[in-house]
């Protein structure tokens, strides 16, 4: 049941990331409204909604509302201008294809409110690419999410260079009040900030396997139970900062000749797909076959429930 006092959201396309912005939207206190080309692609998000409602509550990640109320604030539409009627911001969910989220972007600019924002869930498409050539094209970004975003709060909020610097701030303030945690780039860069990072880290992953000083198990390990701890509460220059007496300054004194040194090194890249792929692939499905990978997806995403209420806490404790 809609409620006219609450925000109003536009989903556009209500597949996996879809329904993933809609439980963001929902529990933030927001209308949301679903729309996409398969007819039966909103109906079929509002059913996943339902089957991992009473789990979220649970843990606590339906920020203090009821399973009943979330789920009523989410409505599948049959039509487009049904669905933007009243949006104040639009979330597009196509797929990751340049001339498909051209062609959305067209029709929305056309039909959203003026003073509605328009952003793509886009992994790596440029906004200058998407919106390019739209009369509205000022009130138009990025905002990626790390996927599922009711899970992980992170979001990518990429302008392009025509974008308003006051729809970039209303866009950050817009993400804050339902939970989310922007991430504001300056300007546009392909990759992002999360994708080069993790490009970064994947990169020097698959060359120590592939030159035979480490097999991927280890590699793994290294990160979820030695950096990644620090990671789920505190970025790299946070890390760093806290790893020397007198701080981050500190650390680069006595540590970037030995990075530097190491830099050397990382300049060669390796093909993923060539031979150290099968060293990849036989230390998986040994340690996980494929037919449980749908399982242990299922696992990932309790326990990144569990981490999330886990880290909500601490920050109450905190004060931030």
């Amino acid at each position: 049941m809609s409620d006219s006092s609450r925000t109003i959201v536009a989903i556009v396309g209500s597949g996996l990331v879809g329904r993933a912005w809609a439980i963001t939207f929902a529990r933030g206190g927001c209308d949301v409204r679903l729309w996409d080309t398969d007819p039966s692609a909103a109906e079929r998000a509002i059913a996943f909604i339902e089957s991992v409602a009473d789990t979220l509550a649970a843990n606590d990640l339906l920020f203090g509302r009821s399973v009943a109320d979330v789920l009523s604030s989410v409505t599948a539409c049959e039509e487009l201008p049904q669905a933007l009627e009243g949006a104040v911001w639009v979330q597009e969910c196509g797929p990751e294809r340049l001339e498909v989220k051209r062609e959305i972007f067209g029709r929305v600019d056309k039909l959203a409110a003026p003073a509605a924002i328009l952003a793509s869930s886009s992994s790596a498409l440029l906004p200058s690419a998407i919106s390019e050539g739209l009369e509205g094209r000022e009130r138009c970004v990025v905002a990626h999410p790390i996927n599922p975003p009711y899970l992980v709060p992170a979001v990518e909020l990429v302008p392009a260079p025509w974008t308003a610097k006051a729809v970039m701030e209303r866009a950050k303030a817009f993400l804050l009040s339902v939970g989310q945690a922007p991430l504001v780039m300056k300007r546009e860069l392909d990759g992002f900030i999360m994708n080069r990072l993790q490009g970064a880290l994947l990169e020097e992953a698959f060359r120590l396997v592939a030159h035979g000083y480490a097999d991927a198990d280890d590699v793994d390990r290294g990160i979820a139970d030695g950096l990644a701890l620090r990671w789920s509460f505190m970025g790299p220059f946070e890390t760093i900062d806290l790893n020397a007496p007198g701080g981050v300054a500190d650390y680069v004194a006595r540590y970037q000749p030995m990075y530097a040194g190491l830099f050397e090194g990382m300049k060669e890249r390796v093909d993923w797909a060539g031979p150290v792929l099968s060293k990849v692939l036989q230390s998986r499905r040994a340690s996980l076959p494929e037919e449980g990978l749908a399982a242990r997806q299922l696992w990932r995403d309790r326990r990144l429930m569990a981490l999330r209420s886990h880290k909500r806490k601490a920050e109450r404790d905190v004060g931030r």
